[in-house]
């Protein structure tokens, strides 16, 4: 028995061989389990169908083995052949599963949006060859259908309100929507459709504007990487000339020097062979004269002591200028002077230098700083307070956007909280354009800036919010406005408001304060560079039931 064949004999609930089948009324089979089971759930409409044709039965038919049926079946079970599914045909937890199969059921191939029900293509067959349900929508597999029918009227929900902006069945547009403005949720959608149209446009519009702009960052990046490429390539040349001009006067004055030194030698060397001569003549004329000086013989004596020669010219030697160890050290001065003043050229220039070289920018046309709130409120972000790092005294509520002050432990111990003053920071970190508004009630606040590794533990200088290097802070209260960085304190003056916005450009360095009310004042504005990621911080004065709050900005 071929493949084709073995699917007649299949169960269109389960998708397996019959198991103790049974014949309904219009004559399609089913195992006997799978169709009660089927039968079971239509029970509250006493209304029974097939779960193939649809066809209907007031009456729930009696059920009898086909006996024929179930010896066929089991002479195919003999063969060792099974028609189920592969298993990864059946449905899984993340799968859309069919609504007509019973036991182990199969992944859906449709859903119908007539029926609200998911088929399997065994089931999803019907569908195809009634002509009546050839009518109804099929869409991909869907587990929202429920999400069509209305929970007030159990219908099918095919209508528009525009005027409460949800979908409602025609029942609700003759009920509790009357008079409002409703259309058929098809028309409503040809109207967002086109509307959703538009706004692809806008989007593939700006993606274009966008992919624009990246390669222009990237013929920017190429200019930024061959401008420093050639500048690296000509100061490397430059530095080269100077040291082969260096090398050349310090070869030149070792020339010079062994120059002068073979000189000044050569002049020493001819004294010296000039005294040496001298010296072998007196000591020759000495002899003769120590000769003479023994003659016994009187007249012979006074004969040869006329015949003596005269003494030649002794050398000056007035003109032997002995100098120890001073011949040359001038000229190791003189250089060592080329040397401190080359050094000094170099220390000076070189402060120029690398300033020159820390003022290149690449001047991206990055927008000015706001001067409306609703400017400011385009860089709004959502920050929420970390209670890891809130003091024991401060208790967090509003989806930890708000602290008060309660003077009572409220929180467990944690490395990253702080424990001497009654600070908080967010949890989230500030990086690029940032504008918060804070609220406060009660005693007064410190609305502070602060890199994240300020301390937690120890005096006010480590770890208060603008007592150190790592903050800033405006400590705000009903009197007085005063600006607080690496334990300076600047008065501020300005309108009093219990609300005050808080505007970061940190690539700029930029950090402003602002009074707002009806208006917005600058209080304070600080341009510095930041080091690290920035992170917002909470600081409330010793007072029971003061608030501070980051308000939800629209």
């Amino acid at each position: 028995m071929n493949q084709m064949d073995q699917t007649k004999f299949c169960c269109s609930v389960c998708l397996d061989l019959l198991k103790d089948p049974v014949t309904i009324p219009c004559g399609h089979s089913y195992c006997i389990n799978c169709i009660k089971s089927f039968w079971d759930e239509e029970e509250n409409r006493k209304i029974y169908s097939c779960p193939q044709c649809r066809q209907t039965f007031t009456a729930r038919p009696v059920l009898v083995k086909n006996t024929m049926l179930a010896d066929l079946v089991e002479e195919l079970k003999k063969t060792g052949l099974q028609a189920a599914p592969a298993d990864h045909c059946y449905a899984g937890p993340e799968d859309v599963a069919c609504d007509v199969c019973t036991g182990r059921k199969i992944k859906a191939f449709k859903s119908c949006l007539f029926c609200l029900a998911s088929y399997c293509e065994k089931h999803l067959q019907t569908h195809y060859d009634v002509a009546q349900l050839k009518k109804h929508k099929l869409v991909e597999p869907s587990k929202k259908l429920q999400e069509n029918i209305c929970s007030r009227h159990d219908e099918v929900m095919k209508m528009f309100c525009r005027t409460d902006q949800q979908s409602i069945c025609y029942l609700c547009s003759v009920d509790e929507h009357k008079g409002h403005d409703t259309v058929s949720a098809a028309a409503e959608r040809t109207e967002r459709q086109r509307e959703l149209e538009v706004s692809r446009q806008n989007i593939q519009q700006r993606i274009q504007d966008r992919e624009k702009d990246v390669k222009l960052l990237q013929q920017e990046v190429e200019a930024i990487n061959q401008s420093a490429d050639q500048t690296v390539e000509h100061s490397e040349k430059i530095f080269t000339e100077l040291i082969h001009l260096i090398q050349k006067r310090s070869s030149d004055v070792k020339q010079q020097i062994r120059s002068q030194q073979e000189t000044e030698v050569s002049r020493v060397k001819e004294l010296e062979e000039k005294l040496e001569q001298e010296i072998t003549e007196l000591k020759r004329k000495d002899a003769e004269l120590k000769q003479l000086s023994h003659t016994e013989d009187h007249i012979q004596f006074l004969h040869n002591y006329p015949s003596l020669p005269a003494l030649s010219e002794s050398t000056d030697s007035s003109s032997i200028n002995i100098r120890p160890l001073s011949y040359f050290e001038d000229v190791t001065a003189a250089v060592s002077e080329v040397r401190d003043k080359l050094q000094d050229i170099l220390r000076e220039e070189w402060t120029n230098i690398s300033l020159t070289v820390t003022e290149v920018d690449v001047l991206l046309s990055d927008p000015p700083e706001p001067k409306t709130r609703a400017g400011f409120l385009k860089y709004s972000c959502e920050i929420t307070l970390d209670p890891n790092t809130a003091h024991t005294y401060l208790l967090l509520s509003e989806g930890n956007r708000k602290v008060t002050f309660i003077n009572q432990q409220s929180y467990s111990d944690h490395p990253d909280r702080f424990t001497e003053w009654f600070q908080v920071l967010s949890r989230e970190s500030l990086t690029g354009r940032c504008y918060w508004e804070v609220e406060w009630r009660g005693g007064g606040v410190y609305v502070a800036v602060t890199y994240k590794n300020i301390s937690r533990k120890g005096g006010y200088y480590e770890c208060g919010f603008g007592h150190n290097d790592k903050s800033w802070s405006l400590d705000c209260n009903n009197n007085i406005y005063t600006f607080w960085y690496n334990n300076i304190q600047t008065r501020v003056s300005g309108p009093r408001s219990s609300r005050v916005g808080v505007y970061l450009d940190h690539r700029a360095g930029i950090l402003s304060f602002y009074s707002v009310s009806e208006t917005m004042t600058l209080l304070h504005r600080v341009q510095t560079t930041f080091t690290q990621p920035l992170y917002a911080g909470l600081w409330l004065y010793y007072k029971y039931g003061a608030t501070a709050e980051l308000i939800k900005l629209k």
